[in-house]
């Protein structure tokens, strides 16, 4: 009986340890990114994670729809957005660490087609006829109420004198992601995306640029919630760093700030 007593005690004992400090050292961020960061956040990611041991749990998608998810109280550490519009709807609704932003990234956007389309060359300037380009053929990009690629291709459109005549062809997706597999898989004659996310995919090719004056700049804030872990300030640290700052430029992205080391 007494035995029985002592194997009882140290069961007890055992199951209400505190966890190892392995365990109890396992931290995860969760990230909330545009959907065009993919790439290039993905090889940040498992960079920091060699250094620090931190995880990553990342979800991508429009901007749009990351701000709401965060508002109904998705649980997200870190808010990476495509255009600054979607950031300052965050602030408003007091889910953002306002002090924690910055605005860290910019990108442009182009034109592009499946790679084995005859169009090529395109000259995107005042007056250019989009909708006579694409035939019977459809454009994609993202949804223009919401989708910041599809903002800033409307914009880029408008100014241009060509969105009133494009816009029946127009594939509405529901990122920028989507839009350009629209393209690579043929499904769209042409698409509107950002530079970046045409680097990426083999299926298109880029057949014209917009000018940088014929849409709003193209900003990526990044900022922590307002329930953001205490490790994420070292992780909005890294992305700041010179080593962020050469993976984002390796896949594209314009570094809008001085680097720290």
């Amino acid at each position: 009986m007494f035995r029985l007593s002592r194997l009882l005690a140290a069961f007890v004992i055992l199951t209400t340890a505190p966890l190892s400090p392995a365990v109890a050292e396992d931290k995860t961020i969760t990230v909330f990114a545009a959907a065009s960061m993919k790439n290039a956040l993905d090889e940040i990611d498992a960079a920091y994670t060699a250094r620090t041991g931190v995880k990553f749990s990342v979800s991508y998608a429009a901007s749009s729809v990351l701000a709401k998810q965060i508002e109904q109280g998705a649980p997200a550490d870190v808010f990476v957005s495509a255009d600054t519009d979607w950031m300052d709807y965050a602030i408003s609704k007091k889910t953002i660490n306002e002090p924690s932003r910055v605005n860290l990234l910019g990108n442009s956007i182009v034109l592009i087609a499946p790679k084995d389309s005859r169009i090529d060359n395109v000259t995107v300037a005042q007056g250019f006829d989009l909708a006579r380009l694409a035939g019977d053929g459809r454009i994609a990009t993202g949804d223009v109420k919401s989708v910041p690629v599809g903002k800033y291709a409307k914009a880029a459109l408008e100014r241009l004198g060509a969105w009133q005549a494009a816009e029946p062809k127009f594939a509405m997706a529901e990122s920028v992601r989507a839009a350009l597999t629209l393209v690579a898989r043929g499904e769209a004659a042409l698409g509107i995306v950002y530079s970046t996310d045409a680097k990426v995919e083999p299926g298109v090719k880029v057949v014209g640029t917009f000018p940088a004056d014929s849409h709003p700049a193209i900003i990526y804030p990044v900022a922590a919630t307002t329930t953001a872990k205490s490790e994420t300030s070292g992780y909005l640290t890294f992305l700041r760093s010179t080593t962020s700052k050469s993976i984002f430029e390796k896949y594209g992205f314009k570094f809008l700030i001085s680097p720290v080391t």
